[in-house]
């Protein structure tokens, strides 16, 4: 199948109490216009009204606004494959991961199952957060830390419930974990479906239409320039790592490097992306990562564009200094 017909996935993840639930509901409810299958760990978490569901004795269903709502009970593959033989009902799948999940795995499905790979593309992965409480959970429980760095996109929710510079204060120590990531401060979840759907995080091609936001936030990375943010007393575990560099790369060098750190260093690096500038090549080389899974391809030409490299990793404890000399070792 190709790009445009693949069916695109939205992973949603968040705290039990952040307002996923209510989010979904939202989304199974509410007369939008859009067919989203959304897959639930377990069903029985959202509260949606039993006279919306029809035929709610499968492990798959319609509601009434035309959504299809799934219960993962066992394998997330399966349950995929069977929405795969209703593909004329739908037009978009949400999968929501449990309140304590690490999200990685999820998206990880996306890039390693080949079948899969034919049928769906991951879009972005979404974040909801309780502004009240997040900085307990970052302090506290690794996987907050975790749902943030992987985030896509994060709605930054309750945030009615916390001051003007609580609110300045959490935007930035979310920015010092995930420095690329489109944060939405929100009440009651309740943003636009435009917001959490057709993102395009993970689309290659749209990357590169996003690059004036692929640093956005951590501007004094700018060609591995430190970070001197230090607004909270102690260093966050998770946090981000960006390279800004005009100097062409040898595609060689670059494949052992990238091959090298997925390897060595996977299971720190949550999430990493870049849009390349390869010796004699005219086209853009654009990747993203997760963990271990990598997808990368050349894409259109830069004509007129400044042809600077881009990337950005975001991880657990990510030294600075081993990533910019391991990009520098890949200089042309």
């Amino acid at each position: 199948m190709t790009a445009a017909t693949r069916i695109p996935v939205t992973v949603l993840t968040g705290f039990l109490g952040s307002g996923k639930t209510t989010l979904l509901n939202r989304i199974l409810a509410e007369k939008h216009g859009q067919r989203i299958a959304v897959i639930e760990n377990e069903f029985g978490e959202v509260g949606v009204d039993q006279e919306l569901v029809i035929g709610a004795e499968e492990e798959i269903f319609e509601t009434a606004n035309g959504c299809i709502c799934c219960t993962v009970r066992g394998d997330l593959i399966r349950v995929l494959g069977q929405l795969v033989k209703r593909r004329d009902r739908f037009d978009y799948v949400m999968i929501e991961t449990t309140g304590l999940a690490d999200p990685g795995p999820v998206a990880q499905t996306f890039f390693v199952e080949e079948d899969l790979k034919e049928q769906f593309s991951l879009d972005a992965i979404v974040t909801v957060i309780d502004a009240a409480h997040i900085e307990q959970h970052l302090g506290e429980i690794a996987a907050a830390g975790e749902q943030v760095a992987f985030a896509d996109v994060i709605l930054l929710n309750k945030s009615d419930l916390v001051g003007a510079a609580d609110l300045v204060r959490i935007e930035r120590r979310i920015r010092a974990i995930n420095s690329t990531a489109k944060i939405l401060p929100t009440r009651n979840a309740d943003v636009p479906i435009e917001a959490v759907l057709h993102v395009g995080a993970f689309d290659l091609e749209r990357a590169l239409s996003l690059e004036g936001e692929f640093l956005s936030g951590s501007s004094d990375h700018e060609h591995g320039a430190a970070d001197h943010d230090h607004d909270h007393e102690h260093d966050d575990e998770i946090g981000s790592v960006g390279i800004i560099d005009p100097r062409p790369l040898d595609a060689q060098k670059l494949e052992a490097w990238l091959g090298y750190l997925l390897q060595s260093r996977g299971a720190d690096i949550l999430r990493m992306k870049g849009v390349l500038n390869i010796h004699g090549e005219n086209r853009r080389y654009v990747f993203h990562g997760v963990h271990k899974s990598f997808d990368a391809r050349f894409e259109r030409p830069w004509n007129d564009t400044p042809r600077d490299n881009k990337l950005v990793f975001i991880g657990r404890k990510l030294d600075r200094l081993e990533l910019e000399a391991g990009f520098a070792s890949c200089i042309a």
